[in-house]
């Protein structure tokens, strides 16, 4: 079987959690069926790191760059897989091309897709008006046209069944765990170099919180409630390291710190690469991801992976990602998100039972076993619907 697979999201120099998605499980779709061929589609030529890279060709791998500026999913992809079609498509991020609409399009190809999160149901406000309706119509076309949905969390099947379940038979829609992020490497002098950037290497031990900055992550209350922690913590101020790139929603996060007076206990970095989270991740004494939403949940094991306590939400799918390794609390309880924050820092016993418990949490995700349930699903794709 020649499987075509969508990997415009995985050649980026900036990797969020769906880029990071692609990357890895094409890899590891790759190792997985080596008596298939692999056609892969891009926007760009691979940035180095990228395992699949045509410095590098295998021989069940070839490469096809399609160039176009607008509508390259709808227009530029769709056109090459009607020219040379594959016998199947995966599209790890959310989106079929439009063409799929057409039976015949069906016929020669079957499709898989997977869908991260619907998000923008649950909290439309903390979306763009128009990235809105373009996350809802794309994921509408998706989960109708394609053989198989595959879904990261058993949060998002549910959420994917509740919302677009007219549109796909319900066992078609596969929940496939992602695999555990592997940190970067990073030497002891780069570590201290990235510390001193931020102005971290005072010795303060600090909380973390990584991601883009936007109104789903929650970080207004997150704000809020460190106010509370500072208040009590006496002698000893910690920190709260916000590390991640300005998203949407036009939030003056200096002026939000400057509100809750915490300016001396709050860093803003801005975006971190891999080397800096790896160092920030290192050095933390805690972790604590307050989200509104996520249909999964990287940044979790990212922190688990760091050997740190984990304090994070209840909501969606973390409870199922932390799998009663983290201490979870209500996003919209000001108050429980202090005292998750207290409890991570200050109690050496719970700190000690969160960080074992979080090394055997991460021992139930693999890239490799996420790539079987793939392939199944474009084996599942391939046959007729009851």
């Amino acid at each position: 079987m020649l499987i075509g697979i969508d990997a415009s999201r995985a050649t980026g120099e900036r990797l969020t959690g769906t880029e990071r998605y692609s990357r890895e499980v094409i890899a590891a779709l790759v190792r997985a069926a080596p008596q298939h061929g692999f056609r892969l589609y891009l926007r760009d030529w691979p940035v180095p790191g990228f395992a699949l890279s045509p410095e590098a060709p295998s021989a069940s791998v070839e490469y096809r760059l399609i160039r176009i500026a607008r509508l390259w999913t709808h227009i530029g992809l769709a056109r090459e897989l009607m020219a040379h079609p594959p016998d199947a498509l995966f599209v790890p991020a959310h989106v079929l091309p439009a063409a799929f609409a057409w039976p015949q399009m069906r016929r020669r190809i079957h499709a898989v897709v997977t869908v991260h999160d619907v998000g923008y149901r649950h909290f439309p406000s903390a979306h763009p008006p128009i990235q809105r309706l373009y996350l809802d119509l794309g994921t509408r076309l998706s989960v109708r046209y394609a053989g198989a949905v595959i879904v990261d969390s058993e949060a998002t099947r549910r959420d994917v069944i509740r919302f677009y379940g007219r549109g796909v038979a319900h066992d078609r829609v596969i929940v496939a765990h992602p695999g555990r992020p592997a940190l970067a490497e990073v030497g002891e002098e780069e570590a201290r170099r990235t510390l001193a950037r931020f102005g971290l290497d005072d010795g303060r031990p600090y909380a973390l919180h990584i991601g883009t900055l936007q109104p789903r992550k929650n970080l207004r209350r997150l704000i809020q409630a460190w106010a509370r922690v500072v208040q009590r913590a006496g002698a000893h101020e910690p920190r709260l390291v916000l590390a991640g790139g300005q998203g949407w929603g036009g939030e003056d996060w200096a002026a939000l710190i400057e509100a809750a007076h915490v300016r001396s206990s709050v860093v803003l970095t801005g975006y971190v690469s891999d080397a800096e989270k790896a160092a920030l991740l290192r050095s933390a004494r805690a972790y604590v991801f307050p989200s509104l939403y996520e249909g999964f949940g990287f940044p979790l094991l990212e922190a688990q992976s760091a050997g740190l306590p984990v304090a994070c939400s209840d909501a969606a799918s973390l409870p199922e990602v932390a799998g009663g390794s983290a201490l979870l609390f209500d996003p919209l309880d000001v108050e429980a998100i202090a005292e998750a924050l207290r409890v991570v820092l200050f109690d050496e016993g719970i700190r000690r039972r969160l960080i074992e418990a979080g090394r055997r949490n991460l021992m139930r995700f693999s890239w490799d076993a996420c790539a079987r349930l793939v392939l199944g699903g474009l084996q599942m794709a391939g046959r007729p619907q009851q």
